[in-house]
């Protein structure tokens, strides 16, 4: 069985998961009322997608 034969130090440990992150999602504004909202998907501020609008408040 594979044992470490020295503690892994704590700098070693941190430069292992500097990728280790949450990313940030896409968020874009909306051409209708200008808020933000996610990417590909219905503007919960005025209900519209690509200009139309698809949900009525």
């Amino acid at each position: 069985m594979a044992v470490p034969k020295r503690r892994t130090s704590t700098t070693r440990k941190n430069k292992r998961r500097t990728h280790f992150k949450l990313a940030v999602p896409g968020m874009v504004k909306c051409d209708n009322c200008g808020e933000y909202k996610l990417a590909h998907r219905v503007c919960p501020n005025c209900g519209s997608y690509k200009g139309e609008t698809v949900v009525e408040k």
